[in-house]
């Protein structure tokens, strides 16, 4: 079933994946899936570990992809295991509410895998990739601000915050300014256009990265709001996963990695306390986490997929306790600059 936020459900046909997933054999292993049960997939991008979860076993998969053009290419996967897969085109961070819509109100397991995918960066029209010259745009959905509004409506100190905390790049200041500067005589409507302005305020040394890689990645974040995202995320996984089922998390870089980490953390562990401070009574523990370090890919994927050299994946299992009411991310996600206004 193909579904909208509130639209009735549909089923077609379409075509095939393009994306390889990531650390698809160690994914299936954590989640365990079995017949009858239920599971989210949060990113389901070209499908690669919905698919693996559905013929694993004979479960259900509830998928969510904001990507209009993502969840059109799911009509193919939809028809092919009658009736076992729901698509729906929504951020996942609604899935509290649309979870339960279609029965997945007690699930056995949650699948995160967070970024942009391996299509939107291949597809120069999307803006996402400074390697294609395309349109400044990088917006997963077909909604909301897009990049070009960003550099070529904020002010000098927003585009250095931007640029600084989601891209953890540190010559942010040259950027911003250079930005400034730029669109004094041209406005940016190009990905080339951005990409070449970054790269004369930087002055890399050979075998360095690009140095448009954090700016980019700084932009696609803020214009996706993908770390509030994952923080909302991951709250609803908490209440929609049943005692002793599985959230499982793929990571890119730090600023996710963070996230994930520190739920689990607060969520697994009681906190350490002076004794010297009055007792404080710890709520129950809403997970177990599975491992202490996060897995990573192995040699024989990283042969045939560089992409998963980057990715981390965090696992933890529910407990029977109640979810837990405060937002342990609250903190992390503070300086993170805000998407709550339009560009001026």
């Amino acid at each position: 079933m193909i579904a909208s936020r509130s639209s009735p459900e549909t089923g077609a046909a379409g075509g095939p994946a393009r994306h390889l997933p990531v650390m698809l054999r160690e994914v299936v292993s954590s989640l365990k899936p079995k017949d009858g049960g239920k599971y989210i997939d949060a990113t389901f991008g070209a499908g690669g570990h919905t698919r693996a979860l559905l013929e694993a076993a004979n479960c259900r998969v509830l998928a969510f992809d904001r990507d209009p053009r993502t969840v059109a290419d799911a009509f193919g996967a939809v028809a092919e295991f009658g009736g076992r897969l729901t698509v729906v085109e929504a951020p996942f961070s609604e899935m509290l509410e649309i979870a339960p819509r279609h029965g997945f109100d007690q699930a056995d397991g949650v699948l995160f895998d967070f970024g942009v995918s391996s299509m939107q960066l291949d597809e120069a029209e999307r803006g996402f990739s400074f390697r294609f010259d395309g349109p400044l745009d990088m917006r997963m959905s077909a909604s909301g601000i897009s990049a070009a509004d960003v550099v070529n409506e904020y002010g000098e100190r927003e585009l250095f915050r931007i640029i600084s905390v989601l891209g953890e790049e540190k010559k942010a200041k040259f950027v911003a300014r250079a930005i400034i500067d730029a669109r004094k005589e041209k406005l940016f409507e190009r990905t080339g256009e951005l990409a070449k302005v970054v790269r004369e305020a930087i002055h890399s040394k050979p075998g360095d990265i690009d140095p448009a890689t954090r700016t980019f990645q700084a932009l696609r974040i803020y214009v996706n709001d993908e770390l509030g995202e994952i923080g909302k995320g991951l709250l609803a996984a908490e209440q929609l996963l049943k005692a002793g089922g599985v959230l499982a998390a793929i990571s890119f870089h730090s600023l996710e990695d963070r996230l994930v980490k520190t739920f689990i953390q607060a969520r697994s562990q009681v906190p350490a306390t002076s004794r010297h401070a009055p007792e404080v009574k710890a709520a129950p523990l809403s997970f177990r986490s599975v491992q202490r370090k996060a897995l990573t890919a192995g040699e024989e994927e990283l042969k045939i997929n560089p992409r998963a050299r980057s990715a981390k994946l965090r696992v933890a299992e529910r407990t029977d306790a109640p979810a837990r009411g405060d937002d342990p991310l609250a903190a992390l996600l503070d300086p993170i600059p805000s998407l709550d206004r339009e560009p001026r």
